[in-house]
């Protein structure tokens, strides 16, 4: 039974209309800027199909050119949606360039030249496609998995969009029946599916994109930027796996801010709270690029750094030394801004919990020989049994050390 290719284009231009305008809508409510460029673009080119579908043979000339340039611009806006929902910035030019190359083929081909004005449109949807496509690939936060349906599908769009037109240039010598072959119901069936297709894919980035912010959120720690408790562990557990797989130590440092809590009774929680962010970027700035940090309790920092020890009592030293110098003074007087430090190294494939039993060990004893020092761990222990025996020696000692730090 054969398919009316009227209403197919009707049916495309509805189902755009209405994605666009959930997309626009949907965009507006989360202040996601893409997503107004998506629907923008859907609602334009519904616009610029049922238009002239409707009106007909009715329409003149250059209106009808003004319709296909504006389809041209709603794939320039379809773009431009993917650079600006990758943060980057729009592109005015790449915007107009399109519907500007089809004014200029429609002024210098005559009307009798259809097929190549036909071409020429093909290769501007195709074009466009390749760059969303590119754009889209170029994202790398994501896997290939995840990634390739948002790349096939422009990609599919632009090749089933010029591949008929191309045969018809090359068979409408011979076939003046084309332009109503199956080649165009394909595509009229196919202008459906990219709507639906392109919209599915526009919700999974979106849906992933608020998945990674959520997951990024719950792992930071939100006054200093930096990993709170369990992005530390997530984070450092990778990079112990990766370490050991090439057979490297990996050493943990912790901090412990010196009687902050009497900085917090004496100048209150807000210059606490700035304390806190200028030891954090203290270490942010003293670490190197490799090594990982972050705050895992009240005034209690840790990092892991893939070196031996020598090389993690050096950065402690001076991690130490530039938060003992950091001169900060309030309308009080001067704030002491002194730290104790406690290190633990372990070969490759030390579990991460017996570095940290080690270093709090460590940590304990720098407190107790009067602070503002670094202290080296004995060798912890390399199951966790063993540190869970150790836990259980060091728990009475806990108590003390709470009572020794909050002096």
């Amino acid at each position: 039974m054969p398919l009316d290719t009227r209403t197919l284009y009707l049916v495309a231009a509805m189902v755009a209309g209405m994605l666009g305008a959930m997309l626009l809508l949907f965009g507006k409510q989360e202040s996601i800027p893409a997503l107004k460029w998506w629907g923008s673009a859907y609602l334009l080119g519904a616009a610029s199909v049922a238009i002239p579908t409707l009106a007909g043979s009715t329409l003149s000339e250059w209106p009808s050119q003004a319709l296909n340039a504006a389809g041209f611009l709603a794939c320039g806006m379809v773009w431009n949606a993917s650079r600006v929902f990758h943060g980057r910035s729009s592109n005015a030019l790449g915007l107009i360039l399109g519907a500007i190359a089809w004014i200029a083929a429609v002024i210098m081909l005559p009307p009798e030249a259809a097929a190549w004005r036909m071409t020429i449109g093909a290769g501007i949807v195709a074009v466009y496609g390749a760059l969303t496509a590119t754009e889209l690939w170029c994202d790398r936060r994501r896997t290939l998995q995840k990634r390739w349906p948002a790349v096939a599908v422009p990609m599919l769009h632009g090749v089933v969009l010029i591949l008929p037109i191309l045969l018809g240039n090359l068979l409408l010598p011979h076939d003046r029946t084309f332009s109503s072959s199956v080649w165009v119901t394909i595509f009229a069936i196919e202008l459906v599916l990219y709507a639906v297709a392109t919209v599915f894919i526009i919700f999974m980035l979106v849906s992933e994109r608020a998945v990674t912010a959520h997951r990024t959120l719950a792992s930071m720690d939100p006054l200093t930027g930096m990993f709170n408790r369990r992005g530390f562990a997530e984070a450092t557990s990778r990079m112990i796996e990766r370490e050991a797989d090439a057979g490297c130590p990996v050493t943990v440092l912790i901090f412990d801010l010196d009687h902050f809590k009497s900085i917090n009774d004496r100048f209150g929680h807000p210059a606490g709270d700035e304390i806190l962010k200028l030891f954090a970027a203290v270490v942010i700035n003293t670490l190197r690029i490799t090594d990982l940090s972050g705050r895992i309790g009240g005034e209690e920092f840790a990092a892991l750094l893939p070196c031996p020890v020598e090389e993690a009592v050096v950065v402690a030293e001076r991690v130490r030394q530039t938060f003992a110098n950091s001169g900060i003074v309030v309308e009080d007087g001067p704030v002491e801004t002194t730290v104790s430090v406690g290190v633990a190294a372990g070969p490759a494939g030390v579990e991460l919990d017996a570095l940290l039993v080690a270093a709090d060990a460590a940590l304990y004893t720098a407190k107790r020989r009067g602070r503002n020092c670094v202290e080296v761990a004995e060798e912890p222990s390399l199951s966790l049994q063993n540190w869970r025996r150790r836990s259980s020696v060091h728990a009475p000692k806990a108590g003390l050390r709470a009572s020794v730090a909050g002096q």
